[in-house]
């Protein structure tokens, strides 16, 4: 789980001791790492009692670093007013993150200026070739599809992206599992530049050796970076010049976005 750092909220009777900061900072994480997520949800994993998690969710919401929204309605259930859940604001992915995105859209904007897109490009397959070798070690050969999308969850967790991994569609045509990336380190760099989701995007096709599809990205203003992983046997490399509107590995999903490109793909701020 990624380390966070909320901001400090006063209290009646002064701030907070440094043993609640630890436990707001678990609470933070854990909403970066699950959202949308319930108060409930939270308590159970982090072994808290469910008043104090909703004290410190109340108080994040009042700093502005989590947000409040009805739930999915897949998740509304049984009579009365559903739980709330929780997911992480701009602000509060602005206090996880750990700097250098200045100098980083700086430096992207004059490669691109002086080398033209494509350098943009190169230059996003290389960021990733790095991070892709340790993904691989770290996802076991030969296993399932689910396994090998919960164990690249692990590892990506690892490096700060506050990964999970979740069954979507069981017993249908779009059984698949989902990887949930809750923080993006370079989000600010990739809302100007969307050839870093493409480009990891296409890391984790070759990781789990099958197509992937984007659904959803922090850099496109969603709540969530969301990647359909379709529940089918893995191959030796995924085929990035396939046509990706037909052929046996198309995700069976509906979706709004092109293809497999990301929904950012083609903007600049």
């Amino acid at each position: 789980m990624v380390r966070v750092t909320s901001p400090r909220a006063t209290r009646t009777g002064g701030e907070p001791s440094a043993a609640e900061l630890r436990t707001r900072t678990r609470v933070h994480a854990a909403v970066a790492e699950l959202g949308p997520v319930s108060a409930a949800r939270i308590a159970t994993l982090l072994g808290l009692s469910g008043p104090a998690v909703r004290r410190h969710l109340d108080a994040m919401v009042t700093e502005g670093v989590v947000e409040a929204r009805e739930p999915r309605p897949a998740q509304r259930r049984g009579r009365g007013r559903p739980a709330r859940e929780f997911v992480v604001s701009s602000a509060g992915h602005d206090s996880m993150a750990a700097g250098y995105d200045d100098l980083a859209l700086a430096a992207l904007s004059y490669l691109a200026q002086v080398q033209g897109p494509e350098a943009v490009a190169t230059f996003a397959e290389q960021r990733f070739a790095a991070l892709e070798a340790h993904l691989s070690a770290a996802v076991p050969a030969g296993a399932s599809t689910s396994e090998r999308v919960e164990a690249l969850a692990a590892a990506l967790a690892a490096q700060g992206f506050s990964a999970s991994a979740r069954p979507v569609g069981g017993g249908t045509g779009a059984e698949g599992t989902q990887l949930c990336q809750g923080h993006c380190p370079v989000r600010r760099v990739a809302e100007a530049f969307p050839e870093l989701c493409e480009a990891e995007r296409r890391a984790f096709e070759r990781v789990l050796g099958t197509r992937v599809q984007r659904l959803a990205t922090l850099a496109h203003g969603d709540h969530v970076c969301t990647t359909h992983v379709p529940h089918e046997a893995p191959r030796d490399r995924a085929p990035q010049d396939q046509d990706p509107h037909r052929g046996p590995h198309q995700t069976p999903l509906a979706v709004t976005t092109a293809g497999n490109q990301t929904p950012t793909e083609g903007r600049r701020l």
